[in-house]
């Protein structure tokens, strides 16, 4: 498995996001007591508003399944990578940007992430 595969563009890595997690549960009962405790998590830790219908099934910001949680559809990271036709931001010639100092600063270890696979280009 390639570095890059769980690691999204930004360095945050899909396989410790809760929502990512949570899409992969098959208990249904389980999976929405997730969404309801994923979306206080969130409005506590990132002040939004989200209610457990806003917790929607994610399977990663690379997806091409079309499966991916709103903010991750949003995101400006996201869409500049793609743009770019980028695997990470580490492959991009502008990396570290401005636009990464919000993750880097929530979750330093999306820096150390992005950093290896900097190294190893």
């Amino acid at each position: 498995m390639k570095v890059e595969s769980v690691v999204s563009y930004c360095g945050l890595t899909c396989i410790s996001c809760l929502i990512y997690c949570m899409t992969r549960e098959e208990n249904e009962e389980v999976k929405n007591k997730l969404r309801v405790r994923i979306a206080q998590i969130s409005n506590e830790h990132y002040g939004t508003s989200y209610i457990y219908k806003d917790i929607s099934d994610c399977g990663g910001c690379r997806s091409e399944s079309g499966r991916i949680f709103s903010s991750c559809v949003n995101c400006g990271i996201r869409k500049c990578a793609r743009e770019k036709n980028f695997q990470t931001c580490a492959h991009c010639p502008e990396y570290a940007c401005s636009k990464l100092e919000a993750v880097f600063s929530s979750d330093p270890s999306a820096k150390t992430w992005l950093d290896v696979i900097k190294s190893i280009l």
